[in-house]
This record gives structure tokens, sequence and C-alpha cells, in this order.
């Protein structure tokens, strides 16, 4: 993640400025607030209950509980103390937090004039996230109000909020980088452990949150679905399919030479035997990744 710290501002706002320095003490790269993106958009949908996992599946009255959650998830986060008009206090001063899925769509309220905004927006369909500060003082604000007298950042406003991290990465929703038709098919199959298996064939080399597996299977004990005992492991070692977790196999995906898990999270890959110059030890024996024509005629290792 790429740091913003090179935007000089044009009148100094020592109280935004000392804003920003604790939050870049609190996160210095950015790891946690993607996590706080990640976590809301997850609860919005609420994949393991309602199976939805797109933006365009919500309802409007959700879409607009969406700043709320992320205003709790953040405060939860960071444990920022409470404000008096605004939502945080940071740094000894006011900060109030404003959600926006679409960029410059910030919605100001009175409260908020002549204090620090919190300026947030993030695109899960392309895995970034973005997040600044700005004082909403009356010459950055439009003039024009709603009935609610909320207001919006005028030209000057949007040119002088000051970004910490902007299209940062936001950790991936893996059924959004799927093809919709083949994501559709899977959810209609018949059993959670076929949901599951097909999720980490359509997966393969990608990351996996723990939520996607929960959509997908629908199920309370959607992990299992995983496991071998009848789960997706035994159901793809045959295919030579490996599910690696974040917890456990780190160092598997690591030398194999693809993206590490986290602790959440999985990924798939097929493997065939390989000779020890070019292989990754794995149970005793050697493998590398399968390549587009390799035959798999050998089940995957036992991790």
């Amino acid at each position: 993640m790429i740091l913003r710290t090179d935007i000089v501002r044009p009148v100094r706002d020592d109280a935004l400025e000392e804003v920003v320095a604790e939050l870049v003490r609190l996160d210095p790269q950015g790891l946690r607030w993607s996590q706080v993106f990640r976590h809301t958009y997850d609860m919005v949908y609420n994949g393991q209950q309602t199976g939805r996992y797109r933006w365009d599946q919500l309802m409007k009255t959700e879409k607009t509980h969406f700043g709320t959650l992320f205003e709790i998830n953040a405060q939860r986060e960071f444990r920022f103390e409470d404000g008096e008009a605004t939502d945080y206090r940071i740094a000894g001063h006011q900060v109030d937090a404003k959600w926006s899925q679409k960029l410059n769509g910030w919605m100001l309220p009175p409260e908020v004039f002549d204090e620090i905004a919190l300026v947030a927006t993030a695109d899960d369909a392309q895995s970034v996230w973005s997040l600044g500060l700005v004082r909403v003082s009356e010459e950055v604000r439009r003039v024009k109000a709603n009935r609610d007298q909320k207001t919006q950042l005028n030209g000057a406003g949007r040119a002088s909020i000051r970004w910490l991290w902007e299209d940062a990465p936001l950790r991936p929703n893996v059924l959004l980088q799927i093809p919709r038709s083949d994501v559709d098919a899977m959810l209609n199959l018949s059993s959670g452990n076929r949901k599951v298996s097909q999720l980490f064939r359509l997966a393969e080399g990608r990351i996996v949150h723990r939520n996607a597996v929960a959509t997908v299977a629908q199920q309370l004990d959607a992990q299992k679905r995983i496991r071998g005992n009848g789960g997706a492991r035994d159901t793809l070692q045959p295919e030579g399919y490996l599910i690696m977790s974040g917890i456990y196999h780190q160092r598997v995906a690591r030398q194999l030479g693809l993206p590490v898990p986290l602790k959440d999270e999985y990924i798939s890959a097929r493997v065939v035997p390989a000779d020890k110059r070019h292989g990754v030890e794995i149970g005793g024996t050697h493998w590398r990744l399968a390549r587009p024509g390799d035959e798999i005629a050998t089940p995957a290792p036992t991790l």
C-alpha cells in the first residue's frame, strides 16, 4: 500500500496534521483499515444467511446502513474516543466519519461544519479503498443544502482532501473475480460439499476468504466443508488439488509461488509430482504447480 504523505496543503491545519499522524501511527500500512472495509462489506452482504456477495444485490436501506457499520467497525478496531457532536475524538480533535460508495458523494451534516471529516470510499469489485481527511470549512463546502441541511464538498473541497491511502488494495472478494455465470451455476448445486468443492476449482490460485466459503455453503458449519473426512479436500485430492489454509500451510503456498493466505483465508492449486530440484517437498515427496495441459495422474498429497 502507498501512504500518501506528499500532498502539501495551501494553509497548514495543525489539528488535521495531528489526526494524520495518529492514524498513521495506529496503522502505518493501512492493513487494519483494509480489514475494516472488508469486514463491513461482509457484514452487509450477510452471505452465510442470504447467499449475497455483490453490492447490487443489496436493498437501498442496506446500502445506506453501510456507513453506520463502517463507522462502528472503525471505532471497534481503533478504539477511538467518542466525539461530542462528531463520531470520534482522535488526537484530541473532533472527527466525523463519512462513507460514500461513490467518490465525492459524501453528505456533510451541520455538526461537521468547521470540523474534520474522515472521508472514505471503496469498490469491492475492483478491490480498492481510499481514505482521507478534510476540514469542512465554509470555503470547501457547497452553499446549497438538502432539506436535512446536509451538503457536499465543492471543487476546492475535493481538491483539499488529504488522502492517506488512495486506491489501496482491499482484501479480495473472490466471488467477484469469478465469472457471474459460473458463480450462479455453483450456487445452484445441490449440497454444501459440492458447492465448496466447485468454489476451489473455480478459484484456483486465488485467495478465498472464509466468508466466501460461508456464502457458498450457506451452512453453520461451512468451514467443515473444506476439511478431509468427506469435505472438499477429499473430493478434490484425486483431481490434483491442494487446499492450503492460512493457519497451517503458508509455507507450502509460499514455496509453490502462490499468494500467501492469511489466517482466515485459503488458496487452492493443482499440483503434479516433480523432481527434487524443481519441486517443493510435501509429505516426503516433491511437487510443483500443474501447468496447462498437464495430465493429473497422481492424487495430490495429504497436507
